[in-house]
């Protein structure tokens, strides 16, 4: 199992984040590029400073949406202590969030620093709150009904492009996946298009599985955890549904 923490942009670190039972996820393996303009909530979470047990820093990243305007909604555990610990508070190392457009370092679009975390009480979640609104970019819905088993769902994310690249994604990605399965507060999906291998990769980790609809488009689940990438199984992300009444109260 990899971990589904951002990988660290660093060659010796392995795991962005490391804690008992989990294994990080990578970027999107075998997806599409976005085409410029679309899914403008699809956030980069971008991690220096990342304290280690030795005394030493690293660097990182991680995938998010943004849910309202000064809010992203991401995975918990992109955000912990020196232990791997998830915290809530003030962020525990700089995190910049940029917003709106497809090209890592292109035109276009915010880069806004995240000040505030708060973990979901139930599941894998994290909401991180940007220093100030984003006012020109739209965000996505919340869903609050159950994944269906079979539902089709697109995710977007600036992880890396396979199981062996070190770093994030200079273009976002983007591939359709269907639900497997549905646990008490995760579902497991599995790659549909462009190949059955689409699959999360390193610094996907807090990206958004959405339903596309004539209403917009609606969050169903973030990126958990899986195997290597690319692969052909089921990748576990956290449902939320079951955690839409914190994100209200959270978000205002």
């Amino acid at each position: 199992m990899r971990p589904l923490s951002a990988l660290a942009l660093s060659a010796v670190t392995v795991g962005a984040i490391v804690f008992v039972g989990a294994a990080p996820a990578q970027a999107i393996a075998n997806g599409w590029p976005v085409p410029e303009g679309k899914y403008r909530f699809s956030a980069k979470l971008t991690m220096t400073g990342i304290p280690k047990p030795d005394g030493t820093t690293r660097n990182s990243g991680c995938s998010g949406a943004l849910v309202s305007s000064q809010w992203i909604l991401t995975a918990g555990h992109c955000f912990h202590d020196v232990n791997g610990t998830r915290v809530s508070g003030p962020v525990p190392y700089d995190t910049t969030v940029t917003l709106g457009r497809v090209e890592a370092d292109g035109p276009g679009g915010v880069d806004v620093k995240a000040t505030e975390v708060q973990q979901s009480p139930v599941n894998d979640i994290a909401l991180a709150k940007l220093a100030h609104p984003v006012r020109r970019i739209k965000p996505i819905g919340i869903a609050e009904s159950v994944p269906q088993v079979g539902e089709k769902l697109r995710l977007t994310g600036w992880g890396a492009l396979d199981g062996t690249s070190g770093t994030p994604a200079e273009h976002l990605q983007t591939g359709l996946f269907s639900v497997g399965s549905v646990a008490a507060t995760t579902i497991g999906v599995i790659g549909k298009a462009p190949s059955p291998s689409t699959s999360a990769c390193l610094f996907d980790s807090g990206a958004p599985y959405f339903r596309e609809s004539r209403k917009g488009p609606e969050v169903v689940s973030t990126e958990s955890t899986g195997p290597d990438c690319p692969h052909f199984v089921e990748e576990t992300t956290a449902r939320v549904d079951v955690a839409a009444d914190w994100i209200h109260d959270t978000i205002g």
